[in-house]
This record gives C-alpha cells, structure tokens and sequence, in this order.
C-alpha cells in the first residue's frame, strides 16, 4: 500500500520544474481524489477515475479552466509517478471557451488609477499596468531588478520559469522611485507593512492586498465593464501597444507568452488593424469603376 503520495507527488513536481502554484494546485486536485474515494491514489481504478472525472463535470459542475488543471494533475501522477498507461489520458478534454478578455480603454485606466487610495498600491496598479506584468511578477519585484541606465525591468523567472526584459517607462520609475523612498526595503519593491506599520516585512505584499485595492478601485472608478482584475491591465497594455503600431512578435516578448498564438488574441481586441486596411482598401481601389 502507497502511504507516502504526496511526498512522491511532490518530488515528481519539482523535478519537473513546475512552478508553485502550479504544483501547489495539482496537489490539491489530486488531495480531492483521495478524499473522494477515502482511499490512496494508488488503489484507484482506471473506471473509478472516469467516474470520478464525469461527478466532477456533470455533478459538481466544474468550469472547464477548473478541469482542465484536474485532468493534467491527474494525468501527470498517474503517468509519472504512478506509470499506469491507461487509455483515459488519450482522449481527456474541456473545452477552452472562446472568451476574450477585458480591455480598458487609456482614460478608463487613468479614472482607475485615480481611484486607488493609498500610495503603494496606486504604484503597484501602475506598475503592472505600464510594464504589462502578471499579478506576482509585479509583487516580487526586487530592488536589483530595475536597470534605470538601459530603462528595463528584469522579470526573474516568469511563468514557465522564464526570464525577460521588459521596457521601463520613465514616469514609472519615478513612481518607484517615490515609493522605494517611502520605506527603503533593501530587498522588495512592494514589501509587505510591518506589524509596526512603519517597518517593512521581509515579504512581498500579500496578493489579497492588491486583489483588494483593484477591486476597490474599479467599485470607486464606476466602471461598468465585467470581470475587470489585475490582469485585466495587462491585457490592455498588450492591447494599446497593438493599437500604437507596436509589431506583435516584439509585444510576445514583453509578455512572455511562448506562443505567438497566445498573443495574436489581442488583434480581436482592437479594430484599429481593420479600420487600417479598410482605408488601404480603399485607397488602393479607389479608381476602379
């Protein structure tokens, strides 16, 4: 009998350079299998699993983002760890629905900005809105990290565990600048406020913490647009660089996308290319009658 799962799971992961929270939540999707059945991982069926997966899409009712991180959980253990070959893992899929994001137009983030109330966390929003940055890229952002001579951040180890230069605007280096000053962490950009209020953690804010300004921020701003997020800021700097000319090739490289496919959603999020080609169109055919 297997008693020690999870500690094999776990090495399987880091082996496997899985970042965190990746790891983090296969662990959990496998912990709900164990729970489920109230037994070890090792003693589930290959037909015990398919009707596990079926209660979690027909009963439970899972999203298909929700399945899809249960079905490479569980295909990654019972593959790598496990080494079951079962034909289960052939043919496993939840469709990605065909969702695009939110974009805020460049008054609207300036309206959201002007509605976040204290000072770090107006730097934080801006930050990552300015330099196109994921929610945790931004909050573990070193001190050593920004190169104000080349005007570029260095992202350690993206998603993927990928590093990448990102361009630094001048106004947001003189909004960290100013924030840096306001606490002098020898290490974070954004640490976390001590329990003194005036010394610094040595950790980064909690993400709860910015979850909890941008919400608040989008409620004080009156936007009416629907699941606006942190993220939500990075979709629109890849989309106003699109829309300012900014080729899609160099915008993949500032986000750290690995596929160009994953950046090429942002051209359904701009009409500028189109209303470029119909004047093309035009001009080129003009004297055709």
């Amino acid at each position: 009998m297997m008693t020690d799962w999870y500690e094999r799971s776990t090495k399987a992961l880091q082996l496997a350079g899985l970042a965190n929270s990746s790891g983090a939540a296969y662990t959990r999707m496998l912990r709900q299998l164990v729970d489920f059945y109230g037994k070890t991982p090792d003693l589930v069926s290959e037909e015990e699993l398919q009707d596990y997966l079926l209660h979690c899409r027909n009963v439970t009712k899972w999203s298909a983002a929700t399945l899809r991180i249960c079905y490479s959980a569980l295909k990654f253990f019972f593959e790598k760890v496990l080494h079951r070959e079962w034909h289960i893992f052939g043919y496993l899929k939840a469709e990605r629905p065909n969702i695009l994001p939110a974009v805020l137009s460049k008054e609207e983030i300036v309206k959201l900005l002007s509605s976040v109330r204290t000072p770090h966390n107006h730097a934080y929003l801006l930050t990552v809105y300015t330099c196109g940055l994921r929610l945790q890229e931004a909050l573990n952002l070193e001190v050593g990290d920004i190169d104000s001579d080349r005007m570029l951040i260095h992202i350690h180890r993206g998603k993927g565990a990928k590093d990448r230069m990102v361009p630094l605007p001048i106004a947001t280096l003189d909004v960290l600048r100013t924030h840096w000053k306001s606490h002098r962490h020898h290490r974070f950009i954004f640490p976390a406020i001590g329990r003194s209020r005036s010394t610094p953690a040595d950790s980064p804010m909690a993400i709860s913490s910015v979850q909890g300004a941008m919400k608040a921020a989008v409620r004080e701003s009156g936007l009416t647009k629907r699941n606006v997020h942190i993220h939500t800021l990075r979709h629109s700097y890849a989309t106003h660089l699109l829309e300012e000319g900014v080729n899609l090739r160099v915008i993949q490289r500032y986000l750290g996308h690995a596929s160009i496919e994953t950046t090429m959603v942002y051209l359904h999020l701009t009409s500028k290319g189109h209303d470029d080609a119909a004047q093309i169109i035009n001009r080129l055919m003009g004297d055709l009658r």
